[in-house]
């Protein structure tokens, strides 16, 4: 075969995507050996195709990637995740007022991964238990199921910090108290 002496191209990325190299491979084996020196890596890879997370484990099938095959490299407990698009919402005058293009921005990230809803300051679980589900519905949220889920658990994040805030209030005053008859 022409240019297997020389190896394939093949464009490797992390996890996250956010180092993105070219590297030049014989083999499966060389492959491993120059990701693992290009990205710093040490110990055990997993590498998939970025474009479906297709594990690639063997020599044959390694033989079968085209030129320029983008392949993602996972490590430890690394799972493949699909590209995750922007999300744009059009802002009226009505959502501009409650702070749109920020509410559409949290939304999206939001949409990406929900456990970040347990991370948010209070401003911004305030601005998604004020949302109006209605009025963000459109083509880029057209899940409203999603958005009035998103609000419920959002008002109920708000509720329990100000509870939390409360009650650290209230014992600090305690304490002052205490420390002043003491």
């Amino acid at each position: 075969m022409e240019g297997n002496n020389q190896g394939k191209p093949f464009k490797i990325t992390n996890s996250s995507r956010d180092t993105r190299k070219g590297v030049v491979a014989l083999s499966l084996e060389d492959l491993c050996s120059k990701v693992n020196e290009k990205l710093n890596i040490e110990g055990n890879i997993t590498i998939v195709l970025e474009s479906d997370g297709t594990e690639i484990d063997d020599e044959e099938y390694f033989a079968t990637l085209e030129p320029h095959t983008s392949l993602m490299i996972l490590t430890k407990d690394e799972k493949w995740s699909a590209v995750s698009t922007p999300y744009h919402i059009s802002v009226d005058q009505i959502d501009n007022a409650k702070c749109g293009p920020e509410l559409a921005g949290l939304v999206g990230k939001l949409k990406q991964n929900l456990c970040n809803v347990s991370l948010l300051g209070g401003a911004e679980l305030e601005m998604l238990s004020d949302m109006d589900p209605d009025s963000i519905t459109d083509i880029t949220f057209p899940d409203k199921i999603f958005l009035e889920q998103l609000k419920e658990a959002s008002g109920r994040f708000l509720t329990e910090k100000r509870q939390a805030k409360d009650a650290m209030d209230l014992l600090r005053l305690y304490q002052e108290k205490h420390s002043e008859t003491g």
